[in-house]
């Protein structure tokens, strides 16, 4: 039987951008979960609620740039280290000394971004298809369009982005909905925020990602030429503390997801377990 939890929106500042969240359940055990790259915060809906389900208290968030959250148009304002900085001043604003920190593919990435730069505010990393050596050549054949048609071509965007919002997301499936948010996107802030990402650098160096101590749930799946199966495998070996868990495919964790989020809740479970040392700050 499913079990309700409160569910809330609220917001936050980094400098003059608002960036907009949700929270599910209540409580000191915390989970923050990150979107993909243009991909709203509403995608983990479903993940968040299971996991608050089980007593946590759950943050989805849209970074800059994403869903309800402000769109600017620097690429000077987009990248890895400034999206890392985000999820850190969410914790600070919501009071939060320690969380489970978990993404996909962008929010994999962020996840690990935060790992780097605040170790001592990151209880375990629940990492989904993370984007590293293996999945550039695909990443820029993928992206680097995109930005093209935003930048050259931005007539192209907004006419998917009125066909996109001219659908009730409540006549449609919920991943249909996700989808069509994911289309909802305005060219200059598209261009930018691509832009930004692709000249920064896209995850910590492997050096740096050997020394993240925080236990780790990497999940990859096979067939997936953007998010190599590699990709996650070597960065569960990389990191001392990480297990890798393979998915049946790539829509496993989307269309049916008991097996993925039972492993989730559980890996979160372990984190918060009273009996694990609290790792102190500056370590």
């Amino acid at each position: 039987m499913a079990v309700l939890v409160s569910e809330r929106v609220g917001q936050f500042f980094v400098g003059h951008d608002r960036l907009e969240y949700t929270e599910y359940g209540a409580g000191d055990r915390w989970v923050v979960l990150v979107h993909g790259q243009l991909m709203p915060r509403r995608m983990h809906q479903p993940l968040a609620r299971a996991i608050a389900a089980e007593g946590f208290h759950v943050v989805t968030v849209d970074l800059l740039g994403h869903g309800r959250s402000d769109r600017p148009t620097d690429p000077k304002e987009y990248s890895l280290t400034a999206f890392g900085e985000q999820v850190v001043l969410l914790l600070d604003h919501l009071g939060a000394d320690q969380a489970v920190i978990g993404g996909t593919s962008l929010g994999a990435n962020v996840s690990l971004e935060v790992a780097d730069v605040a170790p001592e505010r990151v209880r375990g990393l629940l990492i989904e298809m993370p984007v590293l050596d293996n999945a550039l050549e695909a990443g820029l054949i993928t992206f680097g369009p995109l930005m093209f048609a935003a930048r050259f071509m931005p007539l192209s965007v907004s006419a998917v982005r009125a066909v996109s919002r001219a659908v009730p997301r409540g006549l449609v499936p919920f991943w249909t909905g996700i989808v069509l948010d994911t289309l909802n996107q305005q060219p200059a802030p598209m261009a930018a925020m691509i832009h930004g990402l692709f000249f920064g650098r896209i995850a910590p160096p492997s050096r740096r990602r050997k020394q993240i101590e925080a236990p780790a749930l990497v999940v990859g799946h096979p067939r997936d030429p953007i998010h190599p199966a590699a990709d996650a495998a070597m960065l569960a070996e990389e990191m001392p503390n990480a297990r890798f868990l393979e998915a049946r495919g790539i829509l496993e964790w989307r269309f049916r997801p008991a097996r993925l989020d039972q492993e989730a809740v559980g890996f979160v479970e372990q984190c918060w377990d009273e009996s694990s040392p609290r790792r102190r700050t500056g370590s």
